[in-house]
This record gives C-alpha cells, sequence and structure tokens, in this order.
C-alpha cells in the first residue's frame, strides 16, 4: 500500500478527540505515532464501552500507533519524552491552555533547539484573546460558535450528532502538518502551527455568517431543509419514508415538476418562478409537492427521480447505514479483538483498501520505548 509519511516520525502528547484524529490520519499514511499518555490513559479510553468492552472512539482514532504512560512531571519522564522530540519531525499536543509550555514542552522553546521541528498546538478558542484560557470540548464549541443555533428543528437549537468541532480541528490540524512538511522540504526547517477547535467552526459557519452581517438575517432551523435553497429538503411517501430532494436550478425544477409530479402548471406557478420565491413561500411549495408524492411509495417515487435525473436520498438511520452498498469497510485489531470500521475517505487509484495496524493497550509499548529513546 502506498504510505508516503513513512519516514516521518510523530510524537502526540494527545487525548480525546481532535488531536489523536489528526495523527489517526498521519499514522493511516505511514507516519509513526508515538501516543503519550498518563498512567489512568487517554480519557477517551472511558468514553464508552460498545467495541468488545472498549470505547468507539478510541479504537477508531487510534489505531497504528505505539502507545507509551509518562508523567511529565518527573524529570526521568520529562528527560524521555524531551528525547522522542529531539528524534521527531512533528509534535502535536492538545492539553488543556498551557500546560505544555509550563511543563517545558512549549513549541516556541522546542523549535529553537530542533530547527527542523514541527510544531503542532491544537487549542480551544486559539492562543489570544478573552477565551484563550478556557477549556474547550466539542459541544461547547458547536454552542459558542452558532452552530447549534442553526441546527435542529424550528422549535429549539441542536447538536450535530458527531463530534463536528473536534473532527474539523483534527482535519484543519492534518492539513497544516502536510503543509509544514512541504514547505521543510523546500527550506529545511520546521514551523509551528496553531489550530483551534472555535476557528475551524467559525470558518465552516461563514455563509450564515455572511447572512448575518451582510442580510441581518441569520438563517432559520429548518429541520429536514435547507434554509436558502427550495425544494431541497426531506417529503414523506405514502409508505411513510422520507426521501431528501436537492433543486439547484430552474431546469431541475421544470423536470421536477414535469418529470417526476406530474404537474407542468406547477413550474410556470408566479410563486414558484424562482429559488428565492421558492424560499419565500416554502409552505405553499412544500404542500403541492407532498400531496403527490404522499400518494407514491418510495420505490415508486425514487424510480421517478431517477429517471429525471433529480437528486435526491434516503433519509436512513445508523442501522441503514451499517448495509448500505456504498459503504467501504476495514478491519483492525484492538486488544480485545477485531473491529471493522468506515474506510479513510482518501484512497490511491489502483490500489485497495489500505491496511492499518491495531490499536494500542495503555502502555503497551512503554517498555520499548523506554528503551529506545532512553
Amino acid at each position: 500500500m502506498h504510505k508516503p509519511l513513512s519516514d516521518i516520525l510523530v510524537v502526540a502528547l494527545e487525548q480525546a478527540v481532535a488531536a489523536p484524529y489528526c495523527t489517526a490520519r498521519l499514522a493511516d499514511a505511514g507516519a509513526r505515532i508515538i501516543k503519550i499518555e498518563r498512567d489512568e490513559g487517554d480519557f477517551a479510553r472511558g468514553y464508552d464501552h460498545v467495541v468488545h468492552g472498549e470505547s468507539a472512539y478510541f479504537v477508531w482514532l487510534n489505531r497504528g500507533k505505539e502507545s507509551i504512560t509518562l508523567d511529565i512531571k518527573k524529570p526521568d519522564d520529562a528527560r524521555l519524552l524531551a528525547n522522542m522530540i529531539a528524534r521527531a519531525d512533528v509534535f502535536v499536543q492538545n492539553l488543556a491552555p498551557g500546560a505544555a509550555g509550563r511543563a517545558g514542552f512549549g513549541s516556541d522553546a522546542l523549535r529553537a533547539r530542533h530547527p527542523r521541528l514541527i510544531t503542532c498546538d491544537i487549542s480551544g478558542y486559539g492562543e489570544t484573546g478573552p477565551g484563550a484560557d478556557l477549556k474547550a470540548y466539542d459541544l461547547l464549541v458547536q454552542c459558542e460558535s452558532g452552530l447549534a443555533s442553526i441546527t435542529g428543528a424550528p422549535e429549539g437549537p441542536g447538536r450535530v450528532g458527531v463530534s463536528l468541532a473536534d473532527l474539523a480541528c483534527g482535519l484543519n490540524a492534518h492539513a497544516s502538518i502536510l503543509q509544514a512538511l512541504y514547505a521543510r522540504e523546500k527550506s529545511g526547517e520546521g514551523a509551528g502551527v496553531a489550530v483551534s477547535l472555535f476557528d475551524g467552526m467559525a470558518d465552516w459557519m461563514t455563509v450564515p455568517l455572511l447572512h448575518q452581517d451582510y442580510g441581518n438575517k441569520p438563517p432559520k432551523r429548518v429541520g429536514l431543509n435547507h434554509p436558502s435553497i427550495a425544494p431541497y429538503g426531506a417529503y414523506a411517501s405514502g409508505d411513510g419514508k422520507l426521501t431528501v430532494i436537492s433543486i439547484q436550478n430552474e431546469r431541475e425544477w421544470r423536470s421536477l415538476c414535469v418529470s417526476v409530479l406530474g404537474t407542468p402548471d406547477l413550474a410556470d406557478d408566479a410563486r414558484f418562478t424562482s429559488n428565492h420565491l421558492r424560499v419565500a413561500n416554502r409552505p405553499a411549495l412544500d404542500a403541492a409537492i407532498g400531496a403527490v408524492v404522499c400518494a407514491l411509495t418510495r420505490a415508486e417515487f425514487v424510480e421517478r427521480l431517477r429517471a429525471a435525473n433529480v437528486a435526491y436520498g434516503a433519509v436512513n438511520d445508523v442501522a441503514d447505514l451499517s448495509v448500505h452498498p456504498q459503504l467501504r469497510r476495514v478491519t483492525f485489531d484492538t486488544p480485545t479483538g477485531p473491529v471493522s470500521l468506515p474506510a479513510p475517505a482518501m484512497r490511491w487509484r489502483g490500489e485497495g483498501e489500505a491496511s492499518f495496524g491495531p490499536t494500542p493497550a495503555l502502555g503497551e509499548h512503554s517498555a520499548k520505548l523506554r528503551a529506545e529513546f532512553s
């Protein structure tokens, strides 16, 4: 399998989700990841016990890593960590604000000693400003960034059902490290990168923010509808199943009316002749579409949509995802048995699915690593 980072050593003083997601992606690409854990372990190990008694988050985000337990407040363990970093290409940390620096592992000092080192500091709200010293977790940032205010049904805000702020931050950290590695190939110099959960969510909230700043009209919570495109939402067929349709232009709107709904007059209804008007008259629009769809089964509705080349998607649950024909899976070992989960989104053309190392037990590699770096 193609492993472009096979010569890269990453030392990760990490916990929870954001940093482990970043380093898991580096491990997938072949990097050697040394995960530093406290004696009690990364607290994500205790989030749940659904995978053979282990945490779903932990087995997902820590495959292919080596685990060593250190107490970096002890001089010998701090010295061992320093030895690891001296040989590393990348150092990643997402401890509480200021904790790495107080322990003697601040990014500026490390790069002064090791000019080729790339450091990546992951925080909740960034390194400056009034929120810089705040602890931050995913749901808190979903709320602080305004994401929860545009998520959910009209009657109240909601949480996105996965740890979106953490995962966005991990992706940003991964991309930043890859950029820094590429820059080092040209300059020979390392770099310090910093990413935060809040910045990642603020970036992804750009469109709602522009509606607020320039239109003074932030998006409303509309459940399974798009706030600024219509029809783009869920409709119930006669068998009670929900199907989302997406109309992106006037040609598609006419095709929906003529070829799917069998209501050509609807395409020229003055209330619906542009997207802006359809959004403004969404209740009437939904009623007109729903009156036709409710007389069909989902299979009949989907058959018409496919024939007319109108975009659609079933409103599936997690059980449906588990057997979805497009779901690619990979299997690897954990300390208590194999686990099958979704394959990484990126794959190399012309190659099969990549192989992955096992998820480590707590401190599984401590003795080996102590001998290697002492």
